[in-house]
């Protein structure tokens, strides 16, 4: 038992830490890992002995001064000044959960933000043992065997060929009830598994359907499995009403940006769980979803039965809300029970990506500027050839407000825009001024036209989330220099 409570840290937040009990003086520390993590601490004080040279990069660390327990330890302790990257004896304290954890960059680490955990750990200095900084672990979950535990190494860059940014939309209403929430809960934790989560692979975030959405994790707060399945372990019930399609529409206005981890040209997805039937119109939130890029999925289970089919606001709720009625994406279990059949045709639909046609993926997520050969030397029957070629390649991509968008521009020695990347924003008026382009004829100065591409189509462009590119249809070699301005094009891109 604590004699008394002692303040000991006063910045920005005040925390109370309990004095050392007696007879702890010279207690030798405990040697962990770079990633070993608070929640691996089951103690209300410890003194570790974090090893040196942990890469700055790969800690996971959420908060500031105090920190969710599945951050790293010595990351936090880097983060808060306690020791450097040559490592050093640590004191950690366990700390009482959190709803919110900062993000703020410190002593070379960026920390992230995280909505809710429920422990949480500060750090000190930490008083100095006998024993050496090595960087192997103590065993902090089972006593010591006399036998070194192998651990086997967790692939980082996960399943390259899933690249996906899914947000799991998962039923926390009073429908479902705590028992069927935790199955459920359950369930998403075996797909993440299955998907090959990593850096390189799929990204997953974690949001609560009920009377109020709830964003539980980020695509950015967690790139392991191990992490993900941790988290979605610690996700409470909330109960309510299964308002499910407000909670669509939020996932699709605020879970998708930039900064909170989705990535340029990858399938964005939700996949919505509804056991039972949605409280609110879900049809009118599967139409924001569409607008801003995003593929819906649908799993439903137990359907209503007829008693309660009158409640139901749209019995075809499903069809109208997934991102096309086509069976795809759609998804039906008849209850939670021996749902691990289930887990791997979700997930090889969850990573088919070329039935993404709803996400801004490589067809719908780019700025394609064509530069175009006016020269005589090219003629006004190859000319319309060269028209013919551009037209094909832009019928292939999805050209919108929030898709695809097209420009070109003709050059000889001088160069005119024919239009710009805002003048159309669909398909058929794009291929229609494509074919009215009329023929200028004239000398080549190729490296002009990339210059002038460069300044005055792709820089009103400079903050669009989409991928440039610059294609040149020309037939021949150029009057000027072309490395240099085809060099500047490509560092401007970057």
């Amino acid at each position: 038992m604590w004699a008394s409570w002692i303040p000991v840290l006063c910045l920005g937040v005040c925390l109370l830490l309990p004095p050392e009990p007696v007879g702890s003086e010279g207690a030798v520390p405990i040697a962990i890992t770079c990633f070993t993590r608070g929640l691996d601490i089951r103690k209300e004080k410890a003194d570790v002995l974090c090893p040196g040279g942990c890469p700055l990069e790969e800690f996971s660390v959420f908060g500031h001064i105090v920190y969710a327990s599945v951050s790293s330890i010595c990351g936090a302790a880097v983060h808060r000044g306690v020791i450097g990257n040559s490592g050093g004896p640590v004191r950690i304290y366990s700390l009482p959960g959190r709803e919110n954890y900062s993000s703020v960059v410190a002593n070379g680490i960026q920390s992230q933000t995280l909505s809710r955990w429920s422990t949480s750990f500060t750090v000190t200095k930490g008083k100095s043992g006998t024993q050496e900084a090595t960087g192997q672990a103590v065993s902090t979950a089972h006593p010591a065997t006399g036998k070194r535990l192998k651990k086997t190494p967790e692939k980082k860059t996960g399943n390259k060929d899933c690249k996906a940014d899914i947000a799991f939309l998962i039923d926390g209403s009073f429908n479902i009830g705590q028992r069927r929430f935790n199955l459920q809960k359950n369930f998403v934790g075996k797909v993440a598994l299955m998907l090959g989560i990593g850096t390189e692979g799929p990204h997953v975030g974690l949001v609560q359907a009920s009377e109020h959405p709830k964003i539980e994790f980020y695509l950015n707060n967690f790139t392991s499995a191990k992490d993900v399945l941790f988290a979605i372990k610690e996700v409470g019930f909330r109960g309510g009403n299964s308002n499910t399609g407000k909670a669509l529409k939020h996932t699709a206005q605020k879970f998708f940006t930039a900064d909170t981890g989705v990535r340029k040209g990858i399938p964005k997805v939700v996949v919505v769980f509804i056991d039972g039937w949605p409280s609110d119109d879900i049809e009118e939130a599967g139409i924001v979803a569409r607008e801003f890029g995003v593929n819906v999925f649908i799993v439903s289970v137990a359907k209503p039965i007829p008693e309660e089919l009158g409640m139901v606001q749209d019995v075809a709720f499903v069809d109208k809300a997934v991102c096309r009625n086509n069976g795809f994406f759609s998804y039906h279990m008849p209850n939670w029970f021996g749902t691990t059949k289930y887990v791997k045709p979700l997930v090889q639909k969850l990573c088919t990506h070329e039935q993404m046609m709803c996400s801004k993926t490589c067809y719908n997520s780019v700025n394609i500027a064509f530069l175009i050969d006016g020269s005589s030397s090219v003629g006004e029957s190859n000319f319309r050839l060269m028209l013919e070629f551009v037209s094909n390649i832009a019928k292939t991509f999805e050209i919108s407000d929030i898709g695809a968008k097209i420009a070109a521009v003709q050059f000889t020695y001088d160069q005119r825009r024919e239009f710009s990347f805002t003048d159309y924003s669909t398909k058929e008026n794009v291929l229609a001024v494509i074919r009215n382009i009329r023929y200028m004829s004239g000398g080549t100065a190729t490296g002009d036209a990339i210059s002038f591409t460069v300044r005055n189509v792709f820089g009103p462009m400079r903050d669009s989330p989409n991928k440039n590119f610059l294609v040149i249809v020309t037939d021949g070699q150029s009057y000027d220099d072309v490395r240099g301005p085809a060099a500047a094009a490509h560092d401007a891109a970057k």
